[in-house]
């Protein structure tokens, strides 16, 4: 399989319509975020019927041929999609009929988090290079070797998705695998809602109610200008200067400036922004202490202790990790009092459904 660079339409449209009757779409990304709030598409690799392209998107020309084929029923194989799937969205919207083998590979046994090179070893035989691991993919020309890196990470996915899908279907988990990717390219999962973000700050549960609702405020206040500005959000306000306005709640642009945690920069930039969200959140005057740590409640955590044995006990008869099964924040739902039905779903909730009603 000789790789190509594709970086103009023509060729790009001849390579798309050799594509067109594949069984089966390998896809990858090559991508940048770390100025940015969304990832930058750098490169894209695609392999199927003996052949495969890295497609340069910095090269300026349009990549429309491409879009029936990711939205098109044929099936597209990644490796940890999510990320790829958020870089592809701008591009080419949705991409169906995805096989996601970090996924498949997890429902085997294997760990949650397996990389692409780890799997290729342990099920291939395979070692792959990883001497291009930091490149600066937005850099031109590519050199023989990142190419060589970059197809790499698309021509094996074949292989993978054919020896994981005979290891599912000797254990009898085809099923679970299909739920799994029956929602991954849903834009919900793919993108944070500004209005949820505070639920990316762990310490928010911990606030009295007047200072959660300004968490929430200023957490998306935050999330939509880093949207607008294309900026990581810890570039708008990080979240230790963001919980010190929590806290303290200012209410003059001195009270502002007063928090040790503020630049003059950010003050002069985004101080009376973050003033006016302060005012939306209609603070009494007069805020209590911020609250304490709260204890560990004994009997919560000795459900939650009885719930994860359940958990670990099931995880070991089917020999994968407990955290595919459920995580500690669904164990303290479930504790807590959450129906198991509201919090575990689909194979979960049928698998473990008895265990954990019988541990509490």
């Amino acid at each position: 399989m000789t790789p190509q660079i594709v970086s103009d339409s023509a060729r790009l449209e001849q390579f798309a319509a050799r594509l067109a009757d594949a069984p089966a779409i390998a896809l990858d990304t090559e991508f940048l975020r770390e100025r940015t709030y969304r990832p930058q598409l750098c490169l894209l690799q695609l392999a199927g019927n003996d052949m495969a392209c890295c497609v340069d998107p910095l090269a300026g020309f349009t990549l429309d041929a491409l879009k029936p084929l990711l939205a098109g029923g044929t099936t597209k194989i990644l490796h940890a999609a999510r990320q790829d799937l958020e870089v592809l969205w701008p591009v080419f919207g949705g991409v169906q009929a995805i096989y996601d083998t970090q996924i498949a590979a997890a429902l085997t046994g294997m760990p949650s988090q397996i990389g692409y090179s780890e799997l290729v070893r342990r099920l291939l035989g395979i070692t792959l290079s990883k001497a291009e691991t930091r490149t600066d993919w937005s850099r031109r020309p590519l050199s023989a070797a990142q190419v060589q890196y970059a197809i790499d990470d698309v021509v094996h996915l074949p292989a993978l998705r054919d020896a994981l899908d005979a290891q599912l279907a000797h254990l009898g988990r085809q099923a679970w695998l299909t739920e799994e990717l029956q929602d991954l390219a849903d834009p919900a999962r793919l993108f944070v809602d500004p209005e949820k973000a505070v639920e990316r700050l762990r310490w928010s549960a911990e606030l009295d109610p007047d200072r959660e609702r300004l968490a929430q405020k200023l957490a998306a206040w935050r999330e939509r200008r880093a949207i607008d500005r294309d900026r990581p959000r810890s570039w708008i306000l990080d979240d230790t200067a963001l919980r010190s306005i929590v806290l303290k709640a200012p209410r003059d642009a001195a009270d502002l400036a007063a928090l040790p945690d503020l630049t003059p920069g950010f003050l002069e930039r985004s101080g009376e922004a973050v003033l006016q969200v302060i005012e939306s959140a209609m603070l009494p005057a007069t805020l209590p202490p911020p609250a304490q740590r709260p204890r560990p409640d004994p009997a919560l955590m000795a459900r939650v202790k009885r719930l994860s044995a359940a958990v670990q006990a099931q995880a070991q008869q089917l020999s994968i990790a407990a955290e595919i099964l459920a995580t500690r924040r669904d164990l303290e739902h479930i504790a807590r009092g959450a129906p198991v039905g509201e919090v575990l779903h689909g194979w979960r909730a049928s698998l473990l459904g008895e265990a954990l009603g019988a541990a509490l």
